[in-house]
């Protein structure tokens, strides 16, 4: 009898986390969807929930060590690294924090900081993935400070949060171009129907009515109340949010999106695209990077061996 081996399971927001015992790779599965609370039978991918391995091969997963976290996703649902703190969810607190307390004293400002930080420190592609609140207190934590956090001279910490203002100065670029493409587009539609000027003064209450509901909080929709925020009442939010956040926007879909936001579908439909396509492009640049991380590495490792083969040759002469 094949031995059991203690494992974690957990879904792709890290916010549920289960321990269980299984013999192989099928039962994890089949248990692992049972404690998520996914449906009997639905397809999982199973990946490590460190690095995004996927795991599909018996043998593999024997040769894991015990309680290897493993992470169980759906069809439209992709890896993606975790900030790290508290098993996963730390996002999730430190976005209550914010909310909930009006005044943040400084410490509480430089543990948000210091652990984004940490974040960056073990893989720097987790630029991409992080909001533009998270990015901004990058850029206005202390230099010699974040240096220090982060095991860099203060010269590179300092070219560091000029990258990071970067990232934050393209993101506005891409929202004032959508924007300039929208008021063109309404002023083109604008002026071949003048003759339906009186009807506009609804359009703008309605308007109105948005910008209330920018303010209001869903508490039974799941989502951070920022994040609510940011979808409801700023431009092109698919580029202020976070890869976690874009992927519970994603994975929701239509008529869940529909009842969290108040919106008409045409309106949701919109919305769910661009999420969509943000966080394509997002994961694209990171598995990038990776793919050049890891064939940089073997550069290396080839390099070294050749090297090594090189010397005793020499030796011998």
């Amino acid at each position: 009898m094949t031995d059991r081996k203690p494992c974690k399971v957990c879904n792709f927001t890290r916010q549920k986390s289960y321990g269980l015992v299984v013999p192989s790779l099928d039962d994890l599965k089949i248990k692992g969807c049972e404690f998520l609370g996914f449906s009997p039978g639905e397809p999982v991918t199973v990946v490590l929930e460190d690095d995004g391995t996927i795991v599909q091969d018996q043998a593999y997963f024997l040769c894991l060590p015990s309680n290897t976290k493993f992470m169980l996703l759906h069809e439209k649902e992709t890896w993606s690294p975790g900030c790290r703190m508290d098993g996963g969810t730390a996002w999730m607190a430190r976005d209550s924090m914010l909310l909930e307390v009006d005044t943040v004293d400084s410490s509480s400002a430089a543990a948000h900081w210091w652990h984004l930080a940490q974040q960056l420190k073990q893989d720097l592609a987790s630029i991409i993935l992080m909001s533009e609140a998270d990015l901004q207190a990058l850029v206005d934590a202390p230099c010699p400070e974040l240096a220090s956090a982060m095991g860099f001279e203060e010269k590179k910490a300092e070219d560091l949060q000029e990258t990071l203002q970067g990232v934050l100065d393209r993101r506005e670029e891409e929202r004032q171009s959508k924007e300039l493409l929208q008021l063109y587009l309404k002023a083109a539609v604008k002026e071949d129907q003048q003759q339906e000027v009186p009807s506009q003064p609804s359009q703008e209450r309605a308007g109105d009515v948005d910008a209330v509901d920018a303010v209001e909080v869903d508490s039974a929709s799941g989502f951070m109340s920022r994040t609510l925020m940011v979808l409801k009442g700023k431009t092109s939010p698919e580029t202020r949010l976070s890869t976690e956040e874009l992927q519970m926007v994603v994975t929701r879909g239509m008529e869940a999106m529909e009842k969290v936001l108040g919106w008409d579908r045409r309106r949701t439909s919109a919305l769910l695209q661009a999420c969509e396509a943000e966080l394509t492009g997002r994961l694209q640049q990171v598995q990038a990077m990776q793919s050049i991380r890891s064939n940089t590495q073997l550069d290396r490792v080839q390099r070294a061996e050749e090297e090594g083969a090189e010397t005793p040759a020499q030796g011998s002469n």
